[in-house]
């Protein structure tokens, strides 16, 4: 049975390598010491080791209590524009989704539509999902795609209701193919400088870990 646990994480199990070695391929990324306490983490790609661990669709997600948010925003039009990135939260001030909607999305351009694509560690949580409903229901304009990794916390009543409400407000939800992996670590993993780019390589179980929580989502929805 899979369930998701919470457990105060070590450096390495939070994506932060305990080596100086390991620690080569995230130059861009800020020093945790040298960040505000919960601070949102932005940028264009993150660091392979984070990827590897935070997105990994395991049923035992210990440690994995932060939420990676990859981004694609496409304005359609006759000019047509599109922005892209990633959002880190430290989970204790606002969530990666939350802001989302408060920085990233009134940076991009202004259209009567946008269309909105999320590649997310896992689902959001309940206030989350009441955000997403409120935004979706307040621009008619947005159309968003949230691709996930794991479900979180999915066998909790209040969740479980939480994900319905997304699905009512017009958001699509899906659990994210080893394809989708695939794309992110393509387009949003960082690459050590001077390499070529490295493909990706699918852990294990990761086809069956998609499969279960595909159709646990399908039971839920």
């Amino acid at each position: 049975k899979m369930a998701e646990k919470q457990e105060e994480p070590s450096n390495a199990q939070n994506g932060e390598p305990d080596n100086a070695e390991e620690g080569e391929g995230k130059k861009k990324k800020l020093k945790r010491e040298d960040l505000p306490p919960f601070e949102i983490v932005t940028g264009e790609r993150l660091p392979a080791i984070f990827f590897k661990f935070q997105f990994r669709n395991v049923e035992y997600s210990s440690g994995r209590n932060k939420t990676f948010l990859c981004y694609v925003v496409e304005t359609p039009g006759k000019e047509p524009a599109t922005c892209r990135g990633y959002l880190e939260d430290e989970h204790a001030a606002a969530h990666a989704e939350m802001a989302f909607f408060n920085t990233i999305l009134p940076a991009c351009q202004a259209g009567a539509r946008r269309d909105v694509t999320w590649y997310v560690s896992s689902s959001p949580c309940v206030a989350c999902a009441q955000r997403i409903c409120e935004a979706l229901r307040k621009d008619k304009g947005l159309r968003l795609t949230i691709m996930v990794g794991r479900l979180f916390m999915w066998e909790e009543p209040e969740m479980q209701a939480a994900l319905r409400s997304m699905k009512e407000a017009g958001c699509k939800l899906r659990i994210m193919k080893p394809q989708d992996f695939e794309y992110v670590w393509k387009n949003f993993v960082e690459q050590e400088e001077g390499e070529e780019a490295k493909s990706f390589v699918p852990w294990e179980d990761i086809q069956e870990n998609f499969q279960y929580y595909e159709e646990k989502l399908a039971e839920i929805l």
